[in-house]
């Protein structure tokens, strides 16, 4: 039998890593407590000293010593319990734990006692000292020391700094998954972080851009959504926002920070589209489901978790991210950069940034008509492309039209794409006196080299990419037209056969899913699929591949969007041949249509490739490059 001592080692070798380590399982026992501040100061990284204290309901004397045996908690009474845990902390073996490798020290009083009690413990043979102690209602917890009485842990350990910013990194998780506590973070006695409790949306907020940064919240939308006892709220940053890491991503399950592969592959697939070659999104989200759905008592740390079921929940994250994504029109992007220019409290005044609903992108900015109703010269309400209603569904006679117009060549220089009109250059057009009345894009004055549309809003300059912009515009038509059908699927005249293991492929229990998806496959063989249709559209695809990846789709997640990604990156390939090309002159009427269509058109924000297709150069910018005002 292992001796107490070593038991705990052999824990601390799955609970304690580092510091953070520590810092994460006492700041979640101060929380799970009840606690409504928690201070935190380490010290040469964590390694000298580790203090976490709260007011949190204190631990009651005669349970101290038991507070440091391993299996020892309040939090769990029964199966039924760790069928539902609603704690951070479930398994009652972090204090024991983190005991048998440093020197600790566990101060603490109840609201029923007079005085507090202490115990001390070193990471020898375990025996706990108690001890009266003078202290408020709450706990005290001191590490030091740590891996004193284990050597080869403490060599793995890297410098003071990276281990504080992991300790930061640690308490930054902390702080976002509970507004209502306030936390505090010394390093080396110098106050790193100071929070106060954030009640309101505007106090969240405050947090979320002290934590995250200021240019994330001005450039994120708020998203709530419930369904079938679910619910996701949060920050999800705008496609222009993107990281070269994924180290912006924050996702709180019930209030506990998880790193999940269901859902990075959610975000993953809401993103698809919008994202740039090799970018990550930013986000901070929060799932609220019923605690008997999910089950937290995957992994030592706490870092993963298991749906009943991952399939809704999947489809759930999805699909709010993927609707708040098509919401987003140009006045979302406004947000921030008018709060840059002109002070966020002006702008929001006090309210959450929430995506455009279907309603108002369809009316516009401050609900005005989002087509030609402005009165520019010339403009008869026809929109981009010689269409009366810019926003209106391609048509399937369209796209076979379009399809033709290409097979033969004649959208190669974008000609079928957008007609152009034989006028002069008609004036600019004088915005209305009231400036609420002007569109997000402003109105067009002019084309750079052929390549960029000038437009004066009233924050400042935008700058278009006219072929990107069109680009977006032609392939959100194309999808939509393409869903309005079913996808049609072609029979292979020789029959593709695939060798897979002995393992049961997916094909019997997901038979409907692919025949949605215009596959049908079936087994010939213990170790052979037979391949019979494929899509029509993706005819000349790898389709071997493209049946490998579905198959391994629907084993991992329960579902497979392959061949929709397969899709949309055939028909983004059409929009960019058909979409207007380079040195092609445009009269102001028509850059004023485009900017309407791109004002009605989901994801406008950035080309099929990722690229953004506008930015805005505000007044203050500029009075900074022409040193106005000093």
């Amino acid at each position: 039998m292992l001796s107490p001592r070593l038991a705990n080692q052999i824990a601390a070798g799955e609970v304690v890593e580092r510091p953070a380590s520590v810092v994460k399982e006492l700041v979640e026992n101060a929380l799970d407590a009840g606690a409504n501040r928690v201070d935190v100061e380490v010290e040469q990284g964590g390694v000298k000293l580790i203090r976490v204290r709260d007011d949190g309901s204190g631990i009651e004397e005669d349970d101290l010593p038991l507070a440091l045996s391993r299996h020892a908690t309040s939090k769990i009474a029964s199966l039924d319990d760790l069928e539902a845990v609603a704690s951070l902390g479930f398994r009652g073996e972090a204090l024991a734990s983190i005991s048998s490798v440093s020197r600790l020290t566990l101060t603490s009083r109840t609201e029923s006692q007079e005085a507090a009690s202490r115990v001390e413990v070193e990471g020898r043979e375990m025996d706990a000292r108690i001890s009266p102690a003078a202290h408020p209602v709450g706990t005290t917890v001191e590490v030091r020391d740590l891996f004193f009485n284990t050597p080869a842990r403490r060599k793995f350990l890297r410098t003071e700094k990276t281990e504080f910013n992991h300790v930061e990194e640690c308490v930054r998780r902390q702080a976002l998954s509970r507004f209502d506590a306030g936390f505090t973070l010394r390093h080396n006695q110098r106050v790193v972080q100071s929070l106060r409790p954030a009640e309101s949306a505007l106090d969240r907020e405050r947090r979320i851009g002290s934590l995250c940064g200021q240019q994330f919240i001005d450039n994120a939308v708020v998203i709530d959504a419930e369904a079938t006892g679910l619910r996701l709220w949060g920050w999800v940053a705008l496609p222009t926002f993107s990281r070269s890491q994924a180290d912006l991503q924050y996702f709180f399950v019930n209030g506990r920070v998880i790193r999940d592969r269901l859902v990075a592959h959610a975000v993953r697939q809401a993103y698809r589209d919008v994202l740039y070659n090799n970018r990550h999104p930013a986000f901070v989200l929060y799932l609220e489901v019923d605690p008997a759905t999910v089950d937290v008592n995957v992994h030592p740390t706490k870092h993963e978790v298991r749906f009943r079921d991952g399939r809704l929940v999947h489809d759930f994250i999805f699909r709010t991210l993927h609707k708040a994504l098509a919401d987003v029109r140009p006045d979302d992007h406004f947000r921030g950069a008018v709060a840059q220019s002109f002070g966020r409290e002006a702008v929001t005044q006090g309210q959450e940034a929430v995506p455009a609903t279907g309603a108002s992108a369809e009316a516009g900015w401050n609900g005005q008509p989002s087509v030609s109703s402005y009165g520019y010269p010339g403009g008869s309400g026809a929109g981009f492309g010689g269409q009366s209603q810019p926003q209106q569904e391609w048509r399937a006679s369209d796209q076979m039209a379009f399809y033709q117009s290409l097979n033969a060549g004649g959208g190669s220089d974008g000609q079928q794409a957008m007609p152009v009109s034989d006028r002069a250059a008609t004036p600019m057009p004088t915005p209305p006196a009231d400036s609420d009345q002007e569109p997000p894009l402003g109105y067009a004055i002019a084309q750079l080299h052929g390549i960029y549309i000038l437009a004066q809003g009233r924050a400042g300059l935008i700058v278009v990419d006219m072929h990107a912009a069109h680009e977006r515009i032609t392939y959100e038509r194309m999808k939509r037209a393409l869903a309005e059908q079913d996808l049609k699927s072609q029979p292979l005249l020789v029959p593709l056969s695939l060798a897979v293991s002995q393992k049961k492929p997916p094909t019997e229990s997901h038979g409907e899913e692919l025949q949605k998806l215009g596959l049908q496959i079936e087994r010939i063989g213990p170790e052979t699929l037979a391949v019979r249709q494929v899509p029509a559209l993706l005819r000349g695809a790898d389709t071997e591949q493209l049946v490998r990846d579905v198959l391994a789709d629907l084993i991992e997640h329960g579902q497979s969007d392959r061949v929709e990604a397969v899709t949309h990156e055939l028909l983004g390939t059409m929009a960019c041949h058909g979409s207007v090309r380079a040195n092609r002159q445009l009269t102001i009427p028509e850059m004023n249509s485009l900017l309407r269509d791109m004002e009605a058109t989901e994801r406008s924000g950035q080309c099929n490739h990722g690229r953004p297709t506008w930015t805005l150069v505000t007044m203050s910018e500029l009075d900074k490059l022409f040193l106005r005002g000093r």
